[in-house]
C-alpha cells in the first residue's frame, strides 16, 4: 500500500464553480497507483466541493441560483458582516455542502459518473486563493 499527498492551489475570479477534474486526476496518474481512494480537503470556511453534472452548464446556473434565493447575501439575519454582506452567506453555504470528498480510483482513474465532475465552488465574490489537500492510498 502506497500513499501519497499534494496541496492543490485553485484561484478564483469571485463566486462560481470551478473546475479541478483535470488537475486532480493528472496528479492521480502522475502516482502511478492502479486501484486505492483520494481524499480531497478544502482549507477553507467559504468555498466548497462538490460532485455535480457539467454537460449542460445550466444545472451550475440553477445551483446558484438557489442558494442565492436560500442564503441572500446582505440579509440583516446575520451579525457576522466582518468582510461584507457575502461573508456569513458564505459560512452558511459551506455548511450545506462539504469540504471534504472521497473517490475511489480504479484502474488509475477517479470513479466517476459519465456526467460528473470536481467543483470548487467558491462562495465569496471576491477573488480569492483556496488551497485543497489532496490524499491517495491505494496500490
Amino acid at each position: 500500500m502506497r500513499q501519497a499527498i499534494h496541496e492543490f492551489a485553485i484561484p478564483t475570479r469571485g463566486r462560481g464553480f470551478y473546475e479541478i477534474t483535470p488537475a486532480v486526476q493528472d496528479w492521480i496518474t502522475g502516482q502511478q497507483l492502479e486501484n486505492g481512494l483520494v481524499t480531497l480537503h478544502l482549507k477553507h470556511t467559504s468555498a466548497s466541493l462538490l460532485i455535480q453534472e457539467n454537460a449542460d452548464p445550466d444545472v451550475r446556473r440553477d445551483l446558484e441560483a438557489f442558494f442565492s434565493r436560500l442564503i441572500p447575501d446582505g440579509d440583516p439575519l446575520y451579525i457576522h458582516t466582518a468582510e461584507g454582506e457575502d461573508d456569513m452567506p458564505a459560512h452558511v453555504r459551506t455548511a450545506l455542502t462539504a469540504v471534504n470528498l472521497s473517490i475511489p480510483v480504479v484502474g488509475g482513474r477517479m470513479a466517476l459518473g459519465v456526467w460528473q465532475t470536481l467543483y470548487l465552488w467558491e462562495h465569496r465574490n471576491i477573488p480569492h486563493q483556496r488551497r485543497i489537500t489532496a490524499h491517495l492510498i491505494g496500490e
